[in-house]
């Protein structure tokens, strides 16, 4: 009777501290946890604005010596000291443009098959290889490029266009020349096949995550595909749709071997997109080791800030108009 009687008393004596216990230990890993997401949210600040700082002193030379006229010249002659970065941020905007018009439709097509329209069970294994391709070193795709597509546009696609597009009135300019194969058009088809399992696979996990009860209702009402995929699953999931097409234009911004290989890596301004040209990044990568100390490796430093900006540029445009659109909606 006595041990029955003592062990509430002991239990309930100690239940407030075993509570405060608790409560400290909680408030210790709360605190931790706190300081250690606070820290790994300044270290990425901290290590982007380094990059950052880096690059515009490195760029400070060129800079100084070419001004503005650094950003709207297309001259590049290393014995002169004669620098300009208007043919790589052509070429970069260019590529980037080709390779977003066609990823972005086909990846978003994609992403509505496997889940509206795709047999079940073949979803996941035509998934699966889609997102293989984003694991694909880039090393590979030029290598693809050069010795397999290459000779595909240069015996077959771009003689096409050049009889066919290049004889309109408007547009012609922009498919003249000889079909060499390597340019501009090359390297943003091969950009588009690296960028598009990015949109696919994110697109794919967003419509995902659009409830069934809504996709059912509006079936029930007569709604086809084509009208539930563009008045309910396409505005639900729209932020994430953005956030994988911004994903994969960062990718195709800053690609550096695959575009390298195959866009001819020429040094002046071609209104042909199958002409031979440069970005940004293949030609940091084509010259940085032959670059001497001085104005040459500060123009090449030079480069890689406009390309930083660039890349700022457009996500934070795209940002705004995400933000622009959740505040309508």
């Amino acid at each position: 009777m006595t041990a029955t009687t003592l062990q509430p008393a002991s239990a309930a004596r100690s239940s407030p501290m075993d509570r405060a216990r608790a409560l400290a230990r909680l408030r210790v890993s709360d605190a931790g946890f706190r300081l250690f997401a606070l820290g790994a949210a300044v270290l990425v600040l901290v290590l982007l604005l380094g990059v950052v700082i880096s690059l515009f002193i490195g760029a400070l030379p060129a800079f100084r010596e070419f001004g503005v006229d650094f950003l709207f010249s297309d001259s590049w002659s290393p014995p002169k000291e004669k620098f300009g970065a208007a043919t790589a941020i052509y070429g970069t905007l260019v590529t980037s443009l080709i390779a977003m018009l066609i990823a972005v439709p086909v990846g978003l097509g994609i992403a509505v098959f496997l889940t509206e329209l795709c047999w079940l069970p073949l979803r996941r294994p035509i998934g699966v290889a889609i997102e293989l391709l984003a694991g694909i070193p880039s090393i590979i795709y030029g290598i693809w490029g050069v010795y397999y597509f290459r000779p595909v546009m240069q015996a077959y696609i771009q003689p096409f266009l050049i009889n066919t597009l290049g004889n309109l009135p408007i547009i012609g300019y922009l498919f003249a020349g000889p079909p060499l194969g390597y340019g501009v058009l090359t390297a943003g088809l091969v950009l588009a096949l690296m960028i598009l399992p990015f949109i696919t696979a994110v697109s794919r996990d967003v419509f995902d995550t659009v409830p069934p009860v809504l996709k059912e209702a509006a079936y029930g009402v007569g709604a086809t595909t084509f009208e539930v995929v563009g008045n309910i699953v396409i505005p639900y999931t729209r932020v994430g749709v953005i956030g994988g097409v911004m994903l994969a234009l960062g990718r195709a911004l800053g690609e550096t071997m695959a575009v390298t290989f195959v866009v001819g890596n020429a040094t002046k301004i071609q209104a042909s997109i199958l002409a031979q040209g440069t970005t940004i990044s293949a030609m940091i990568a084509n010259q940085f080791a032959d670059a001497d100390p001085g104005l040459f490796t500060s123009s090449l430093l030079a480069l890689g800030f406009i390309l930083f900006v660039i890349t700022f540029l457009v996500l934070a445009a795209a940002r705004f108009m995400l933000s622009r659109s959740e505040l309508k909606a």
